[in-house]
């Protein structure tokens, strides 16, 4: 049996694409439509009690089947499984795990306030809402400061902990899907080229269009009109 991605072509599911295609590893796709509620139903909460794409079944690990959820573990569980893109070393192991960490605890949070309060200010009855205005420019801020993080990290490099690993596929999605949130690229040069680096990887491009083809009609022209 293959793995089980339960998965939604977002950004946090992408990143688990990238892996799997990158690796070079059969799976199948098990849509979870989030913007239909899938994530709440039972069958998938028995699988992810926090109600979040993605998560995995390997039903074939050693021992038995194992499931797995947040993408930043599914990252290691995959890269543990291959020997592939988290070197065994500790020393690079132990970098690769604080660039995974920073963005599941830090980046992609802030981030996601930012979306969350553009939103929010869109709408005319949530707009005037006291404390919108303050914590987009807030979230706004502390992403920039994040892409500098990340800026200082690359230079002098082509990928984050020297050979490209998971730590760059996690981090990757997140600066290619929403790099306005940090006010551009412009400013922040090895961002720029570290992420065209990556983006013309074709596995790269094999994995930001896995399961586009199982969206409902409208749902897949949009994701096409997304990615331009």
């Amino acid at each position: 049996m293959t793995l089980q991605l339960h998965y939604f072509p977002t950004l946090n599911g992408h990143k688990v694409t990238i892996a799997l295609e990158e690796m070079d590893l059969p799976y199948d796709i098990v849509l979870v439509n989030i913007l239909e509620g899938d994530q709440h139903q039972p069958e998938f909460l028995a699988i992810n009690p926090n109600g979040r794409i993605p998560a995995m079944v390997d039903p074939d690990a050693e021992g038995g089947s194992v499931t797995i959820f947040e993408s930043a573990a599914i990252l290691q569980y995959l890269g543990r499984k291959t020997g592939q893109f988290y070197p065994e070393n500790e020393r690079t192991r132990a970098h690769i795990d604080s660039w995974l960490f920073w963005q599941m605890a830090g980046l992609g949070p802030v981030s996601g306030q930012v979306n969350w309060f553009t939103r929010v200010s869109r709408k005319p009855e949530l707009a005037d809402a006291a404390g919108t205005e303050y914590a987009l420019n807030r979230f706004r801020n502390e992403t920039k400061r994040l892409f500098g993080v990340l800026e200082r990290g690359l230079e002098g490099r082509d990928f984050l902990c020297g050979d490209y690993s998971i730590a760059d596929m996690c981090c990757w999605t997140w600066i290619d899907k929403y790099p306005q949130n940090g006010g551009g690229l412009d400013d922040f040069p090895s961002v720029a080229a570290w992420h065209e680096r990556i983006a013309a990887r074709p596995a790269v491009k094999r994995a930001l269009e896995a399961g586009v083809d199982l969206l409902p009609d409208e749902m897949r022209r949009k994701f096409a009109e997304a990615r331009g």
